[in-house]
């Protein structure tokens, strides 16, 4: 998924980079948990993603998939077991598997690469691959239309880019927070860096002081905070700078070497 690099300096980079539905419980300490919500349907189907903590997107993409006419009104089972895993009829966010043609959509795996096309080249979620292959079906159902409506992709692609690509971004910062967790990592990572995928900037972002909270651990300096270009670099010494955020949660600079300065000269504030 990313670089480890950074860690002891007290950033992290990311090579790439709530509605929850209710869908999930807690478990407690089960291995596997199967409900189903809704409209009572009967139905044969059967969803699968992971038990323990559960996130924006698997939970979005399990509301997704039940939008859905070929598993509408479908059972969730919330397991880790390959052996039950293999004998659902879709799974996704767990698994190490992404076929659509089984209707499995993890994105963990080594190797995944898969997006959504049309210009966005950001690796989907599990919930982007819910909607990249389910999505044109929901909105057609939900506007009365034809799926080959003209209005439909162009739904298909607003949807994506103004909801289904934030969870998409979103993801990281659960992982970060899963990581520093198992790395027992202390003292916690301030910053991250990565690439936005459009501008091809690169980005600098401080770190919230936990998933839910919208503080930073440690805000970019105040004196770089509502400057860009020319301004901001010679306040910060750093050439190719573009902006810092007014709260300080965000900065940019025209090259990755220039954001890994932004960061470290950060750190010493």
């Amino acid at each position: 998924m990313s670089s480890l690099r950074g860690l002891s300096e007290g950033f992290f980079f990311f090579k790439k980079c709530s509605i929850l539905p209710p869908l999930m419980a807690t478990l407690n300490n089960s291995r596997v948990f199967a409900f189903s919500t809704g409209p009572s349907i009967t139905t044969t189907k059967r969803v699968g993603t992971h038990n323990g903590t559960f996130h924006c997107d698997e939970a979005l993409g399990c509301f997704l998939i039940r939008l859905s006419d070929k598993f509408a009104g479908a059972e969730i089972v919330r397991t880790r077991d390959p052996e039950v895993l293999d004998t659902l009829d879709v799974v996704l966010d767990v698994g190490g598997v992404y076929d659509s043609g089984r209707d499995r959509y993890d994105h963990h795996q080594r190797g995944f690469g898969e997006v959504l096309g049309h210009g966005f080249t950001a690796k989907l979620s599990s919930a982007g691959l819910v909607y990249k292959h389910y999505g044109k079906e929901i909105i057609a159902k939900e506007l009365q239309l034809d799926e080959g409506h003209p209005n439909i992709h162009r739904v298909f692609l607003a949807v994506y880019k103004i909801f289904l690509e934030v969870v998409n971004f979103a993801h990281w910062k659960l992982h970060l927070f899963e990581l520093e967790e198992e790395m027992r990592i202390d003292p916690p990572i301030k910053y991250v860096i990565y690439q936005d995928d459009r501008s091809k900037r690169w980005l600098v972002q401080a770190v919230a002081i936990s998933p839910d909270r919208f503080e930073s651990r440690k805000p970019l300096p105040s004196p770089w905070r509502g400057l860009s270009d020319e301004e901001l670099s010679k306040q910060a010494g750093i050439p190719g700078c573009v902006f810092v955020h007014m709260s300080g949660f965000i900065g940019g600079n025209l090259t990755y070497e220039g954001a890994l300065a932004m960061a470290r000269a950060s750190l010493k504030f």
